[in-house]
């Protein structure tokens, strides 16, 4: 039994590692129920078993291994931590488990796998099992395939990965043993449960008997959907709802739920990719060649065999795809011809969207080989195509099917419809749009004409498919001029149709077209009813657009617009323009009079031609009269200007009657339903008169009214015409200007470029000067809508001419196109539709190089020049690239068919010779422009080469290659190169090059797509293994375009494409997505709609300089913004209708804020609630902007918010203008909304404007200074939620805004205070922007320099010490800024500055020197500026006194600031304003010089405070200015008391103490100092501090009067600390203080002389018992540690004082047994290791007192008896356990408590004060006493030896040690003597030294290096020292020149000042001396071993403290510079 019960004793872990089994099994056990005890996740306990999990599944015993594998589920079940183990954990389950004969062990073995992957770890265990089916063993194969059966079964197909698993089913299928092929089999039904027949074609090459018995099980399945019944832990609410709903019985709604759970898939995805070109016969391109068809055919069977696998890899396939096509188009054999098609028909199967790049060659051939009429070749061929759609869109081949659609043979036409109606099903709405529907259904238009009916049928058919896909909507404008009867036929082929997406497609796209166009829904009735009368043209656009154009019309004129305003307004719609709008037959004269005599009056019609000029005027005036009064429908518009042109007509010789004649044109054309055979009737009466000087404006006008009527395009074209087949040359230039302004005015859209182009050219060669002016001007405005290629048609012209054209054109470059204005309706609506359609915004120019004239070149490029650019030479190659140059540039615009050009061109991509690829980008580079869009189809097989060319070694050919590649992304937009896998593929190579910049180029490109572009995801894995690149620059680059692939693809896709990386690179790649998260910017809105947006345009400002014209935009706003801050006019400026704006200035009036009471403590409150979102974020998202919005929706005026949150910058500016002028007007407003201001200007932060951050930050300047007048002090809340932001602004590039954010900052520091600024500040310097690090670094300087040190936060030490990390930054700014900040540092602080900053690098710190050398300034102690801390106080502080007076001040404040940083609750020690904190110099330094400063109390008012009804009064306001209505609540007003608490004028201090006890002393006022706890605690130790060092040293002052004060304090506190709730407010930090504070009191000597001393003391006695039950236990505790140890540290402090601490952790640990639940042990073992680490057993013996390690002992003794081993679980806090013995010495005590339980005499014995009880025996005594004296005759020990004998002479008085003294010399005996002398009086405080003993004080001096006194002397904190250190060193240094010292006599030792004696002596100063050394030699190894923090020897200096007057200190200064000078 021995050996078993060693192993009992270990604990649990140790078992379970045990080499016993038995002790296994027990560990398991123990270790199970412990698990299940845990109820935490987080639990530290699971921690500790990590690393034991695997030991718990791989046991090698049987048993044992079972209670592991339970003890190890419960573990994965419960533990947090359990992921971490995943991957060993089932490798263990795998090889050790799998493999056991129990079935138990495998049943547990399989629920561990399933319940990692339940715990989110499935791909590990996945990855495991897989692995295991390679193992040797059929039972782990089996139970591998199981457990992943299993798993599939209750997970689901999403979480289980099924490619891997389907990939080793053959080989399983293949396995020899029976129950692997049984296993396989069930895995196999289950998969095909979830996949259904993607399974097949896996499998399809195993055993057929096994297929066939598979069959057989697939059958029986069920056939619904099936359902994941397990979920992940993320998962579980769903699992909770589908139970819900199944027991409601809702089964069918759940799975309608679920239906999408089950992720489709893809079979072919499932596949193994092979790669067959390698496996081509090698002869294969020679026997294709072969004139023998046999031979051919042979090499045609071979590829066929090759297609046939299902997926093949990517590769080149280009002369494979070649030579195919070549036997298709050309050979003879048509058996030959259906093998080929069917090899093109298994490449396209088999590469899916890789074949995309070779469909364009391959369409037009197989259509025209359509021509056969054999079936089988026909089928063939149909595959082949059908197939080859489906790896393509219809947009690349639509050229190459439309072209053949005009073809003769009837075969091919019929077969080309039928092919066009099979692609239609495949299509959607979405991506059939209008722009390629449209020469479809012209094309199939002419087919339902044509002579075969075969060819109609199929035309049919095509159109009914497309009918069905798209809606009728849609096509119906197609379909116009049918006759009903095909009509009905293309109706009733739509509804055979069967769609390959389901029906569902037809429904959405009619749902889609019928949404209303917004903003113009309303349609008057009138134009209703006539809309449907005139429409029965034929309209380009869709019908639903017509009513919708109609109501659009300028509101202003209220003129209806004419029924025709609704064709080709599309952007798209250029050929539009024949077609008629409004068909109007021409009338004949009578029947016009006829009409126009119904509506005009007969006078008028007879006068019309009348000889009188005056008559026809008058004439007129009526006409005029009567069609302004005439309704629309009622105008006869053709018969009126009939009328008008009747004689003397447009010949009109008077200019009155004329001008009136063309007004009423003008009239007429804007008022009535104007036909376009009206306006022929008065056009060219107006052409003829435009140049006429007095009615040429009128003309002008009537043409422009006409133009909206009939639509600009048509007039224009019309009036060009004219004006050119006249001689007139005014007439032809003014024509030229109307139509430049109509242009501008009208818009670009459906202009005929070509035949201006012409009408310009016979302007341009004119002989008058003005008529070519007016052609070129009009180039000008061309030019901005058709960009540079209008250049191209002009290249002709002679140089001076086309010297002019270039200037006009520089004139117009960056400037954008105005937003058209009229016909504005007709325009936006079409615009709108056409924005759906397309990917990608077209511009306008795309419209116009459409119409440019292309020539064919297909015939230039012979197989002659092909051949020649793939020579051999190198000249002759470079020939070739020549010749092809110079076809493209001959021709200019050309057709995409360029032959065999496109291959010739690939190969010279990869020449040897660099310069030739240089020439061919070049060529490829124009060849981009020659084609223009159509490059679009050449993309795959040209463009991505060119990509592959960015992996150039050559910096020059990579340049090159970008700008080729930028050239045709600008021509096909960015959709077809993101398409399909080749991008991916490319950044998958690891050319460094190649990644960078195709990165760089992505980056440029992605933000300005609109749409998600569906394969981008692929380049994801590639972009994550960039950013992990061994390259920099490639990692810079992945890291820049990281945020553009999320915008596009979100955080949720990305984060998950991370899955498949290792865990370390898993990890980083996380980090950086969460970066570019913060960074993601938003996706460019859809641009169509921009037309009808004011000037802001519609993309984000982020993005608008990405257009060419954005940057005249952003300066247009500017301009705006400044010219009109007062008002805010219409950004446009042209149309606003009056109306509206009326009824905004109404609306503006009133105020802006709304003044809602409590509001803002509301939202606090919310926010501390976490009732809405914290304000903080990284950039603001959505829910940020919305709660923000609705916070503000109750306190902002409604028109204001919506301009603060509309989506234009503009818009933010006339926000900002109109917060400025509201600013003054409204304080009481801006400050109740202040937080929600500061929030939204933080947003504001984020824009990219500049404008708009600029007028931000000037509105916070002026808010600024607006509440410094107030002297609004700002919350914690609009604190935290506004400054780092707008920190963020400092690293602004701009000079100008970092300026105003500095001035901002440095105004905050008024209304917050620069302590809590500076923390922010300093989190500002950690930021990556480095302009960011710098100026924080300097703005930190700035603080010091005004605030002094005080500002440092958490402590000056610390802040210095993250200030200096700096110095080594890479950049040059912030290492300067770092290093000027320690240099204002060091001129305010001096040398102690090295100190806190502890050790730089050599590199660092000679820069600092250096530095400081340089800057001349000396180190100065004077005062530091205070003024704008405190703006109020201006009184002068003696300088002299404030220098030494600083060492306390300081020691103080650092006190304070760490009491804040340590305090227990946050938010109460901040709680604090700026004006009320303590200003701790001031409270040093006051001795009462600021009296009369002190505002007078209101002590009347307190009782008001509680009552809420009452309004304050306004006398409160008059008595201190801080109670302003916003802040007369509770808060404030306790806050102003506090600060008076501490004040130097003791009858201020009763008085504010008093009004604190009378809230404390009723219990339901109370709860109001709920929060101010520590800041009341605060201000009284200061209190306390101030009556001991300045008060009680007053000889003015009246004792009484501190007495009185005294008991005020000190019945507070009692009052305080009986209150429990408030107690437990106060923390660690004041506790420490306050206790210091009270003992300090309690051993003051100056206080028991006094009358009432005695009663003060027993009070202070009282209330430190209250203090120790009633704070928080935990940091009461605490306190007392770190205290003790201060006090033990402290050189100064009294043995008495350190007494009476321990004595306070007695009573502490008598409360022990009852408070030990409320306690945090880990907290009070960390200040436990702490102040073991700081005192370790050795250096604890050495103290003069037992008593500390008495007192740690008992300490621990109790913690242990109380707690048991768990007290070993209390150590999570401690990062280093080694540091301390603290571990062990537990460890030993639970041992000794085990052994022996309570045996008392043990624990005696280990405290090595050697106690021996009476009854030893004589012969022990003299062995102990022999051993004492052993120890003080050793020279390491003496002191030690010392210490016991003096211990053992107290407890043994009667002992005799003369026996031992004897046999020792003279010297020892004395030694000995003096020795213990020494040790008693600094143990008893009293008791003298004589002088004459043996050791000559000189020689006891020399004894102390000189070091070691200054450095235990000085304060470690690095702060100036007190009087009466100095007056130490003075002794000292008396004593070492042999001065006498006894002139000092008269006055008390510092010991005596801080002791209680009996009887008070006066010990000399010689004794003094030598008690003073005694106790530097001891502190001596303390400060040289111990680097100490300086907070926790802030009590040295508090107790050093002497109250010396000034006159003294001068006296000693004096003396001490004499005694230097003597020295030297």
């Amino acid at each position: 039994m021995g050996d078993d019960s060693e192993w009992i004793k270990l604990p649990v872990d140790q078992k379970c590692e045990h080499k016993l089994w038995k002790a296994r099994l027990n560990g398991y056990e123990e270790a199970l129920k412990i698990f299940q005890k845990i109820k935490d996740e987080k639990s530290p306990e699971w921690s500790k078993f990590l690393g034991l999990i695997k030991k718990f599944v791989t046991d090698s015993n049987a048993v044992v291994q079972l209670k592991g594998l339970e003890a190890a589920l419960v573990y994965v079940e419960n533990a947090h931590v359990a992921g971490k183990t995943t991957g060993e954990v089932v490798s263990g389950v795998v090889s050790k488990v799998f493999n056991q004969p129990k079935a138990k062990a495998k049943e547990l073995g399989i629920e561990i796998c399933l319940m990692y992957i339940e715990i989110e770890k499935g791909e590990a265990v996945q990855e495991e099992l897989l692995k295991g089916l390679d193992n040797k063993n059929p039972k782990i194969i089996v139970a591998c395939i199981e457990t992943l059966r299993k798993a599939l079964s209750e997970f689901g197909s999403k979480i289980i990965l099924l490619k891997p698993i389907i990939k080793v089913l053959p080989k399983l299928f293949e396995s020899r043993e029976k129950a692997v092929r049984d296993e396989a089999k069930l895995i196999a039904v289950e998969i095909y449960r979830w996949i259904r027949d993607a399974l097949r074609p896996p499998l399809q090459n195993i055993n057929s008997v096994q297929l066939k018995e598979l069959e057989e099980e697939w059958v029986k399945l069920p056939t619904g959907a099936p359902k994941p019944t397990r979920f992940l832990r993320s998962q579980q609410e769903l699992e909770a709802k589908l139970e819900q709903q199944q027991s409601a019985g809702g089964d069918a709604e759940g799975g309608g739920d679920d239906g999408d759970e089950v992720p489709q898939i893809d079979a072919y995805e499932l596949l193994e990719a092979v790669e067959i070109l390698s496996k081509l016969p090698k002869d294969f391109y020679d026997k294709i060649e072969a004139k023998k068809w046999q031979e051919r055919k042979e090499a045609l069977e071979a590829v066929e065999v090759l297609v046939k696998n299902p997926k093949l890899e990517a590769g080149d396939y280009a002369d494979l795809v070649k030579a195919l096509k070549k036997v298709v188009g050309k050979d003879t054999n048509v058996m030959l011809v259906a093998l080929a098609a069917k090899c093109l028909t298994g490449l396209a199967v088999g590469l899916r969207k890789k074949f995309g790049q070779y469909a364009g060659h391959v369409v037009p051939t197989i259509l025209e080989k359509f021509k056969e009429k054999k079936p089988q070749v026909v089928q063939a061929l149909q595959e082949a195509i059908d197939a080859i759609f489906l790896t393509t869109t219809l947009q690349n081949i639509s050229e190459d099917v439309l072209a053949v659609m005009d073809n003769k043979n009837p075969t091919i036409k019929q077969q080309t419809s039928l092919f066009i109606a099979r692609s239609f099903r495949h299509c959607t709405a979405s991506t059939l749009p209008k722009s390629l529907l449209k020469p479809f259904c012209a094309a199939l238009l002419k087919h339902i004409n044509d002579s075969a009916p075969e060819v109609r049928d199929a035309a049919f058919e095509a159109l009914g498919t497309a009918l069905k896909v798209v809606g009728e909507k849609a096509v119906n404008p197609f379909l116009v001029d049918v006759d009903k009867l095909k009509l009905d036929k293309i109706k009733e082929c739509s509804e055979k149709v069967e769609l390959v997406n389901g029906k569902k497609v037809g429904l959405a796209a009619e749902k889609k077209e019928f949404k209303p166009v917004p903003g113009r829904t309303a349609v008057s009735g009138a134009a209703g009813d006539k809309d449907t009368k005139d429409i029965s043209a034929p309209k380009p656009g869709p019908l639903k657009k017509a009513p919708a154009s109609k109501a659009g019309g300028p509101p202003k004129k209220g003129k209806p617009t004419a029924p025709g305003g609704t064709g080709s307004a599309g952007t798209k719609n250029k050929k539009g323009l024949e077609t008629k709008e409004i068909v109007e037959p021409e009338l004949s004269i009578e029947v016009c009079e006829e009409k126009a005599s119904a509506v005009l009056p007969a006078t008028c019609i007879q006068l019309l031609d009348s000889s009188n000029w005056k008559e026809r005027l008058a004439c007129m005036e009526e006409f005029q009269k009567a069609v302004e009064l005439m309704d629309r429908t009622e105008m006869p518009c053709q018969a009126l200007v009939r009328m008008l042109a009747k004689k003397p007509g447009w010949k009109e010789t008077n200019f009155q009657v004329m001008q009136m004649k063309l007004h009423i044109v003008a009239l007429i054309a804007q008022k009535g339903n104007f036909s376009k055979t009206s306006a022929q009737i008065v056009l060219d009466g107006l052409v003829d008169k435009i140049g006429d000087v007095k009615c040429g404006n009128n003309a002008k006008e009537a043409m422009t009214a006409i133009a909206e009527a009939c639509m600009l395009p048509w007039t224009a074209e019309q009036v060009m015409s004219m004006a050119f087949s006249q001689k007139n040359p005014k007439n032809q230039s003014e024509t030229l200007n109307w139509l430049s302004n109509a242009i501008k005015e009208f818009g670009f859209s459906g202009l005929n470029v070509k035949a201006f182009i012409s009408n310009v050219k016979t302007a341009l060669a004119a002989t008058n000067p003005a008529v070519r002016t007016s052609a070129i001007t009009l180039l000008g405005v061309m030019y901005l809508y058709v960009g540079p290629s209008l250049r191209m048609f002009f290249e002709d012209e002679k140089p001076a001419l086309l010297s002019q054209i270039d200037a006009e054109f520089e004139k117009m470059q960056g400037q954008s196109p105005p937003a058209p204005t009229r016909g504005i309706s007709k325009h936006t609506t079409s615009g709108t539709d056409e924005g759906e359609e397309g990917d990608e915004p077209d511009d306008g120019g795309n419209d116009v190089v459409d119409l440019l004239p292309r020539t064919e070149i297909s015939d230039k490029i012979t197989s002659e020049l092909v051949s020649k650019i793939g020579d051999k030479n190198w000249k002759i190659r470079k020939e070739g690239l020549d010749e092809v140059a110079g076809i493209i540039n001959e021709a200019k615009f050309i057709q995409p068919n360029i032959g065999e050009l496109p291959t010739a061109l690939k190969g010279r991509l990869n020449d040897s010779n660099k310069i030739l690829v240089q020439q061919t980008l070049n060529i490829l580079q124009q060849l981009a422009v020659a084609m223009g869009p159509n490059i679009k189809q050449h993309v795959k097989n040209l463009g991505i080469p060119i990509i592959t060319v960015l992996g150039d070694s050559k910096n020059n050919v990579r340049a090159a290659a970008l700008a080729t590649v930028n050239a045709w992304a600008e021509q096909t937009g960015m959709k077809e190169w993101l398409e399909g896998e080749d991008l991916s593929e490319e950044l998958k190579k690891e050319n460094p090059f190649l990644r960078q910049e195709l990165l760089g180029w992505l980056a440029e490109k992605l933000p300005t797509l609109r749409s998600t572009p569906t394969d981008l995801i692929l380049c994801v894995p590639h972009l994550y293994s960039c950013l992990e690149d061994r390259n920099g620059d490639v990692r810079k680059k992945a890291q820049d375009a990281l945020p553009f692939f999320m915008m596009h693809l979100g955080y949720e896709k990305m984060a998950k494409a991370t899955g498949k990386l290792k865990p370390t690179s898993k990890d980083q790649v996380l980090a950086m997505l969460e970066k570019a998260k913060a960074n993601m910017p938003a996706k460019p809105a859809a641009p169509a709609k921009a037309t009808s947006k004011p000037v802001g345009g519609s993309a984000p400002a982020k993005f608008q300089a990405a257009s060419g014209n954005s940057i005249s935009r952003l300066l247009k706003g500017k301009e705006i913004a400044q010219g009109n801050s007062k008002r805010n006019p219409s950004a446009q400026g042209k149309k606003v209708p009056s109306k509206t704006s009326l009824k905004e200035d109404e609306d503006k009036s009133g105020p802006i804020f709304i003044v809602v009471p409590n509001g803002k403590e509301q939202r606090m409150k919310d926010e501390k609630g976490l009732k809405v979102l914290k304000w903080n974020f990284t950039t603001p998202r959505d829910e940020y902007i919305e709660q923000l919005k609705t916070q503000m929706s109750s306190c902002v005026a409604k028109w204001l918010q919506d301009e603060m949150f509309h989506s234009d910058f503009q818009h933010h500016n006339k926000a900002l203008a109109v917060m400025v002028d509201h600013l003054e007007s409204e304080k009481e407003g801006v400050i109740g909304c202040l937080d929600l201001i500061l929030k939204w200007l933080t947003l504001r932060f984020f824009d990219t404007n500049t404008s708009v951050l600029m007028k931000a930050l000037e509105y916070l300047k002026l808010l600024f200074t607006l509440l410094s007048e107030e002297e609004y002090h700002l919350t914690e809340n609009e604190a935290s939620s506004f400054i780092p932001y707008l920190i963020l602004k400092v690293g602004e590039p701009k000079d100008v805004i970092r300026k105003d954010v500095r001035a901002i900052l440095n105004r905050m520091c008024l209304v917050y205070p620069a302590s809590k600024m500076f923390p922010f500040i300093m989190e500002g310097t950690k930021s990556k922007n480095s302009k960011q690090r710098a100026e924080c670094l300097e703005e930190l300087g700035c603080l010091v320099e005004s605030y002094g040190m005080n500002v440092c936060q958490p402590t000056p030490g610390k802040a210095l010490k993250e200030i200096a990390i700096h110095i080594g930054d890479r950049d040059n700014a912030v290492r300067n800024a770092a290093l000027n900040t320690i240099v204002t540092v060091y001129n305010v602080h001096g040398d102690q500055v090295f100190k806190l900053i502890g050790t730089l690098s050599e590199k660092d710190m000679s820069m600092l020197e250096e530095r400081i050398k340089r800057s001349a300034k000396r180190p100065s102690a004077a005062p530091i500026k205070q003024v704008d801390e405190k703006p109020q106080r201006t009184q002068s502080i003696n300088s002299n006194a404030n220098m030494l007076r600083k060492g306390p001040a300081e020691d103080i404040s650092s006190k304070l600031n760490q009491a804040r940083n340590m305090s227990g609750h946050p938010e109460a020690a901040q709680m604090v304003r700026r004006e009320f904190q303590l200003d701790l110099d001031e409270i040093e330094n006051d001795n009462g010089t600021v009296r009369c400063e002190m505002p007078e109390l209101v002590q009347h008012k307190l009782d008001d405070i509680f009552e809420p009804v009452l309004i304050p009064e306004p006398k409160i306001r008059a008595v201190s200015p801080h109670f302003d209505d916003m802040h007369s609540n509770t808060a404030s007003t306790i806050n102003f008391i506090i600060s008076q608490v501490a004040s130097g004028d003791i009858n201020t201090s009763i008085q504010a103490l008093t009004q604190i006890d009378e809230v404390l002393r009723q219990e339901d006022k109370a709860e109001a100092m709920s929060g101010h706890i520590d800041q009341f605690l605060i201000a009284t130790f200061m209190q306390l501090r101030l009556i001991y060092n300045t008060h009680m040293a007053d000889e003015k002052l009246e004792k009484d009067e501190i007495i009185k004060l005294y008991s005020c304090i000190i019945g507070n506190m009692i009052s305080l600390f009986q209150i429990e709730s408030l107690a437990r407010e106060a923390s660690t930090g004041v506790l420490k203080d306050l206790m210091h504070g009270l003992i300090t009191l309690m051993l003051d000597s100056r206080i028991e002389d006094l009358e009432e001393g005695q009663q003060v003391i027993r009070s202070v006695n009282l209330l430190v018992v209250k203090v120790l039950e009633k704070s928080d236990q935990t940091n009461i505790l605490s306190a007392l540690l770190v205290l003790l140890q201060d006090s033990l540290l402290a050189t100064a402090s009294s043995p008495k004082f350190s007494e009476l601490v321990m004595k306070c952790l007695w009573r502490m640990v008598r409360l022990l047994p009852d408070t030990i639940n409320s306690i945090n042990l880990d907290r009070i073992l960390l200040d436990i290791h702490i102040f073991m680490k700081v005192f370790p057993k050795e250096k604890l013996k050495q103290c003069k007192s037992e008593f500390p390690i008495r007192t740690l002992k008992t300490l621990l003794h109790t913690l242990c008896k109380l707690k048991g081993p768990k007290i070993l679980d209390h150590l999570t806090m401690i990062d280093n356990k080694n540091e301390s013995e603290l571990e062990a010495h537990l460890c030993r005590m639970m041992k000794h408590s085990m052994d022996q339980t309570g045996s008392k005499s043990d624990k005696e014995t280990e405290k090595g004060a050697s106690r021996i009880d009476e009854k030893s025996s004589k012969a022990k005594v003299n062995d102990f006493l022999a051993e004492i004296f052993k120890k003080i005759g050793s020279k390491e020990n003496t002191k030690e030896g010392l210490a016991e004998l003096y211990e053992y002479k107290k407890k043994y008085s009667d002992a005799d040690i003369e026996p031992f003294l004897k046999n020792s010399s003279q010297f020892f005996q004395s030694y000995v003597e003096r020795g213990l002398r020494v040790i008693e009086m600094e143990r008893e405080g009293k008791g003298r030294i004589p002088t004459s003993t043996g050791i000559s004080s000189q020689m006891e001096v020399t004894c102390v290096p000189a070091t070691s006194t200054v450095s235990s002397i000085g304060n470690t904190n690095g702060e100036e020292v007190g009087p009466s250190v100095y007056l130490e060193r003075l002794k000292i240094l008396r004593q070492r020149c042999g001065l006498d010292n006894t002139k000092q006599d008269d006055r008390p030792p510092l010991t005596s000042l801080l002791s209680k004696p009996a009887v008070p002596t006066v010990a000399s100063s010689t004794d003094m001396l030598h008690s003073k050394l005694s106790q530097l030699r001891e502190s001596r190894e303390q400060h040289q071993h111990s680097d100490l923090d300086s907070n926790q020897t802030h009590s040295s200096g508090t107790v050093t403290t002497s109250s010396s007057s000034t006159a003294n200190i001068d006296d000693l200064k004096k003396r001490l510079e004499r005694i230097k000078s003597s020295r030297k």
